[in-house]
């Protein structure tokens, strides 16, 4: 159970087990209608669920793998702030080997929750009573996604000749040559 502060006698519980079985089904909407009642209330929020198809080229948030957000939102007039992370686990390729790499991605946020209609277009919609973080932890995780991860900073990559992994072991190959040279490649017999 959370509570809400702000100003003097403007504290009220709220049960996050009165949302019940809505909450499994939707576990990114949040009931705000309290929160709503009195400006500079705030309330933490720690949320966790699975959003699919999460990913960019070569790394994706693995189907099934939730992602957490641990958010404090407070009411202004007008609307709802949300201040928080959103993490996630994420799984790739390395971009110099093609090996397996892996990590956790955890985007900060700040952004604005606004009805819809109040001009604020910069703004995550605010429906009612409700609000729904999965489209901000969607934009947020794609956002933060390593668009070119490594297996290690020192990763040595591959041979360009014959596909030998330099981490695993060497290969005979000669270095390639630069064809932008090639013309003087001719004065080396000189």
């Amino acid at each position: 159970m959370r509570t809400e502060s702000g100003p003097p006698g403007a504290t009220a519980p709220t049960d996050s087990t009165a949302e019940g079985p809505r909450r499994a089904a939707r576990p990114f909407v949040v009931q705000v209608a309290g929160l709503r009642k009195v400006a500079g209330t705030t309330r933490g929020e720690v949320r966790q669920g699975v959003i699919d198809g999460l990913g960019v080229v070569g790394v994706v948030v693995s189907e099934g793998s939730p992602v957490v957000a641990d958010l404090e939102l407070s009411s202004y007039p007008g609307g709802i702030s949300a201040v928080g992370t959103f993490s996630a686990p994420w799984v790739g390729e390395c971009r110099r080997c093609g090996g397996p790499v892996s990590g956790t991605v955890t985007a900060a946020v700040r952004e604005r929750y606004a009805p819809d209609g109040s001009g604020d277009e910069d703004a995550y919609p605010l429906n009612g009573g409700e609000l729904d973080l999965e489209p901000l932890a969607r934009d947020a995780v794609l956002l933060e996604l390593p668009l070119a991860p490594l297996c290690s900073e020192d990763c040595l990559g591959l041979c360009p000749q014959c596909g030998t992994n330099w981490n695993e072991s060497t290969c005979g190959c000669a270095p390639a040559g630069d064809p932008r040279w090639s013309a003087l490649d001719s004065l080396r017999d000189l």
